[in-house]
């Protein structure tokens, strides 16, 4: 398996040759002692008595000890504060601080003498154990251990950390190196450095003196904005794409002419409207042939303009019309701007003011880090990458792209999570014979992968947290009386959570706060972990992933764009994004009742949510749809008397039309069709609908929003500000996760769930397993010691997960579920090695934890779990050998009933086992327990034993007490015993369990054939 390398951070290129990572050791010169180092030994050694051993006696003899001569009484609080009380105090203080710089000298000589690592810190001791570094470094200055410590007393005074964290630099940069190398390295890095910047001063005072593109007047361009040639309109980042080389520097050119007058009177305020004939000041290093120079006055012959100055297109080799050289001329004379020049680039598209609609990646909220914060992070970032990078190594085959989208893993791992326990349900109560399904379906290929993958890459504490958190303000607004605040986006960076609102919206409701600016409200990870669930609308379901930057993941909140959003690209990568934000919509745990509808794609899609998801086959179809539902909620709105739906949304009339509908298209309408888009679109935002639309050539009327995907996985949204590493979901993903959702849907598969356990276990006197672990009920093992130190929990945990996975499990799949938050890869090989070493082997030799063809981790056979005994017995008993005689079948469900102590894992501790949630063997457990309480009490019920199957309905109640099948077969078990009291006594118990709900209609129906009496007891109990 891959490692991650460590890389070696000198500063130096890893290419030169005269300089090779690996060197042969060199010895290093031996410092000869002077007379100097023996005098400053000498006075610390002095200065170390007296501290240590002068100042207690001094201490002892004229004060006393600190500890008082008898127990301390209220007595001591009565009496009156005379000089020996303050000397007294004094001198317990005195007593403090000499025992702190004595502990102080006893870390440094430890770590001195070990010469290995940095000393420990003494808690609130920083001068004090500082002097006793200086004084035991000066000791032992004149011994072999001094080059292992901090440099000598020239260094008194500085601070502690700064030479800690110096140390610590060194250290990293040069691993095992001695002082004087890194001092050396430090000092040669240094003056690399002060070259480095000193030629680019010559530079710049050179390039300024020649006259730069930033300082000359004559140097300034002007482009005037042509008229559109067909539906192409020209863009602020076409023409610095033309021009500049570059379309990222669009908001240069913004910048150098926002709010100037442009001759038809009109201001440039959005970087996104131009109109043709408008004037654009360009930088100075502006090329290309339609660009037009303002020489400097007097210095051109041409036309004139009035002011003496001509205008000419030098690299056009031609000359303007007088009418335009003179609205230039004009044009050069408004604003600041004039005074400016041209001007290089100077930061591209980060200099945009705030009334231009853009998506900004909110900024972090800390103080500016310094320079060895900034280095720090950065090596914590290659770490990172280097961690990411080696796993991908180990994968598998792993789909990445799952790996790598938290939120829709999560979504898609619940949904499947309902899909199966649904079956599970159908597939009891529709059993006949109990012949029941208890096992879905073991995916394999690409499916088991991409389950993996979901159960690696899934946070569902994330989605948890974000549903909360807006819901929670949602409620705080609605308690103010203030309406929702329009959403454009929303960024998850370092756990917290950035609203990004289309205008401001006032002072957010606590525990939110502003954000960097008046249009960012934000939500730190630790207040949102205070809210809890509460009853409200979600109030942005239109929210969903596109992608990440700079480690921050971007919700783009598609229902609220006043417009459509287009995106454009190759068809494949287009249909990637598109199935990415229909499956995430779809399965998204912070939105309700919503309706997506997929036209041109997604078919195939619908299983993942066919209440949510719906296909139609054409446009046509879509307008006709849309332009009825679009009078439909305009027409409700205004009856309501709402302005929109966010104002309908968090009110008192909380109604189903105020569901979002998202619109995702990703064929390409045709002229007639995208107009007709486009208008019903224009108030779309308003109504609660969102237009997601794909577009070959990028250029769709209406558009509102204009995205790209790109074959390297970018998703670009130049005038949003936004380059992203997209989020997609591939055709290969798309088919392994329908395959899953399938599979688990019973009514696609005519036998429902197999009947047949993954695992089965010889329960003959021969079988007795090697290990046997109790899961039903208080984690236990017996066969194998107890592991000591704290790594034991973790390693029940490991050996809890694979004994509920017999198929087998991913190693990553179980770095996931035992480290949530990521874990290194040698961690987890760490524990794995520890996990082998604990099982061990098996008599003849065969490790009982192994790797499978497929690197997956497998159990061996003589490993136990009581829950494979448990499906084993009840198999045996309905399938097996219990099928043709009935006493073997008593036997077997017995046995199995008494293996059932509680619930599963009844005693884990809080914090862990959090993997489960992602189980359906919390809803299996039940389901089983449930299937031998009804078998074995159908048992004794044929022989006419009422009490014996009494007791095995009860015995399964305690661990299925929702179960509706044992309560109907208690009470006609209770029923033929013709005990009227004790049926009473049942249904009053039942009736008490089901509390507020009631009880559901079936068993009303029972208990009135049973118990014509029972509501007349209910009546008298309430």
């Amino acid at each position: 398996m891959p490692r991650r390398s460590t890389s070696s951070r000198t500063g130096s290129s890893s290419g030169d040759p005269s300089g090779p990572r690996n060197r042969t050791p060199q010895p290093l010169p031996r410092r000869r002692r002077s007379f100097g180092d023996f005098v400053k030994a000498f006075l610390a050694f002095v200065a170390l008595a007296v501290l240590l051993v002068a100042v207690p006696y001094a201490l002892a003899v004229y004060v006393g000890w600190p500890f008082p001569d008898g127990m301390p009484s209220l007595d001591w609080l009565q009496e009156e504060i005379t000089v020996d009380t303050f000397l007294g105090v004094l001198g317990v203080v005195v007593w403090i601080a000499w025992a702190q710089f004595t502990a102080c000298v006893l870390v440094e000589v430890k770590a001195a003498l070990s010469g290995v690592g940095m000393p420990g810190r003494v808690p609130g001791a920083g001068p004090s154990q500082l002097l006793a570094r200086q004084l035991v470094a000066a000791l032992l200055l004149v011994g072999a251990t001094a080059a292992s410590l901090t440099p000598g007393l020239s260094q008194l005074g500085h601070g502690m950390e700064g030479n800690q964290q110096g140390t610590v630099a060194s250290a990293q940069a040069t691993p095992g190196g001695s002082l004087s190398g890194m001092f050396a390295q430090q000092q040669e890095q240094a003056a690399s450095t002060a070259a480095a910047l000193g030629q680019q001063a010559a530079d710049a005072a050179s390039h300024a003196e020649v006259g730069g593109p930033s300082v000359k007047a004559e140097d300034t361009k002007y482009y005037r904005i042509q008229p559109p040639e067909g539906r192409h309109h020209d863009s602020l980042w076409e023409i610095a794409e033309r021009h500049l080389g570059d379309g990222r520097r669009y908001g240069e050119i913004y910048q150098l002419n926002k709010d100037r007058v442009q001759p038809d009177g009109s201001r440039l305020s959005e970087a996104s409207l131009i109109r043709p004939g408008w004037i654009m000041q360009m930088p100075g290093d502006a090329r290309g042939g339609d660009l037009v120079e303002m020489p400097s006055a007097g210095t051109g012959t041409g036309t004139g303009t009035g002011t003496g100055a001509s205008v000419s297109a030098p690299d056009a080799g031609s000359t303007v019309s007088p009418q335009v050289a003179q609205q230039i001329n004009q044009y050069a004379q408004t604003g600041d701007h004039a005074q400016q020049g041209g001007g290089g680039r100077q930061g591209g598209t980060a200099s945009l003011d705030t009334n231009t609609t853009r998506i900004s990646l909110p900024r972090q909220q800390s103080p500016a880090a310094t320079p060895a914060v900034d280095h720090e992070r950065h090596a914590a970032a290659e770490t990172s990458t280097s961690a990411e990078s080696s796993d991908s190594g180990f994968s598998f085959g792993l789909p990445e792209a799952l790996v790598g989208a938290p939120l829709l893993a999560a979504g898609l791992l619940g949904a499947l999570g309902r899909r199966r326990r649904q079956a599970l349900w159908q597939s009891a109560l529709g059993a006949v014979g109990g012949r029941r399904g208890m096992e879905p379906p073991t995916p394999t290929g690409a499916a088991a992968a991409a389950q993996d993958a979901l159960l690696i890459g899934a946070d569902p504490e994330g989605v948890r947290l974000l549903d909360r958190s807006l819901r929670g303000l949602a409620a705080s607004l609605a308690g103010e009386s203030r309406p929702l605040p329009t959403v454009y986006a929303a960024w998850l960076s370092n756990g917290d959570l950035h609203l990004q609102l289309a205008q401001p919206a006032g002072k957010p409701p606590a525990p939110w706060q502003l954000g960097q600016d008046q249009t960012f409200w934000l939500l730190s990870r630790t207040d949102a972990e205070r809210y809890e669930d509460v009853d409200t609308a979600a109030p942005y379901p239109g929210l969903v992933s596109l992608g990440t930057m700079d480690e921050s993941r971007l919700l783009l909140n598609l229902e609220s764009v006043p417009g459509i959003v287009s995106l454009s690209g190759s068809e494949s990568d287009r249909a990637a994004v598109f199935a990415s934000v229909a499956a995430e919509l779809a399965t998204n745990g912070w939105s309700d009742r919503m309706t997506i509808t997929l036209v041109g794609f997604g078919q195939d899609l619908t299983p993942l949510a066919p209440n949510r998801l719906r296909h139609l086959d054409d446009i046509e179809a879509l307008v006709e749809t849309m332009e009825a539902e679009t009078r439909q909620r305009r027409g409700a709105l205004g009856a309501a008397g709402h302005d929109s739906v966010l104002t309908g949304r968090t009110g008192p009339a909380q109604h189903t039309r105020w569901a979002p509908h998202l619109v995702l298209l990703a064929a390409e309408p045709s002229a007639d069709d995208a107009v007709k888009l486009a208008e019903l679109a224009a108030d779309a935002s308003r109504l609660g609908i969102g237009y997601l639309v794909g577009t070959e050539s990028g250029d769709l009327p209406g558009a509102a929003w204009e995205m790209e995907i790109t074959s390297e996985g970018k998703l670009l949204a130049p005038l949003l500000g936004l380059e992203l590493d997209a989020q997609v979901l591939p055709v290969a993903q798309q088919r392994a996760i329908v395959e899953l959702f399938v599979g688990a849907d019973p009514d696609n598969t005519p036998d429902g769930p197999t009947t047949t356990p993954p695992f089965l276990v010889d329960i003959s006197e021969q079988g007795r397993p090697a290990v046997y672990a109790r899961l039903v009920g208080p984690y236990e093992i017996i066969g194998l010691d107890t592991p000591e130190g704290e790594r034991s929990p973790l390693q029940h945990e490991a050996l809890a997960l694979l004994l509920l996975h017999r198929e087998g499990v991913h190693p990553r799949v179980l770095a996931s579920a035992l480290w949530p938050r990521g874990v290194t890869d040698d961690v987890r090989e760490a524990l794995l090695d520890r996990l082998r070493v604990w099982l061990g082997t098996d008599p003849d030799g065969t490790p009982r934890l192994a790797t499978d063809a497929n690197g997956r981790l497998t159990l061996a056979k003589s490993v136990v779990s009581d829950l494979d005994v448990l499906r084993s017995l009840y198999h045996e008993a309905t399938q097996g050998k219990g099928v043709d005689s009935r006493v073997v079948r008593g036997r077997l469900l017995t046995d199995a009933l008494v293996l059932v102590r509680g619930p599963l894992l009844a005693d884990r501790p809080e914090g862990r086992y959090g993997w489960l949630t992602h189980e359906i063997i919390d809803a299996q457990l039940p389901l089983l327990v449930a299937d031998i309480g009804l078998a074995l009490a159908e048992f004794h019920l044929v022989k006419d034993r009422a009490e014996r199957a009494i007791e095995a309905l009860t015995a399964a109640l305690n661990s299925a007490p929702g179960d509706e099948r044992l309560w109907h077969e208690l009470l006609r078990a209770t029923h033929s015993t013709g005990d009227t009291d004790k049926l009473h006594q049942v249904a009053a118990d039942l009736i008490r369990r089901s509390g507020a709900r009631g009880l559901p209609p079936r068993t009303e129906a029972l208990l009135d054939e049973l118990l014509p009496t029972w509501r007349d007891g209910t009546t008298a109990v309430g």
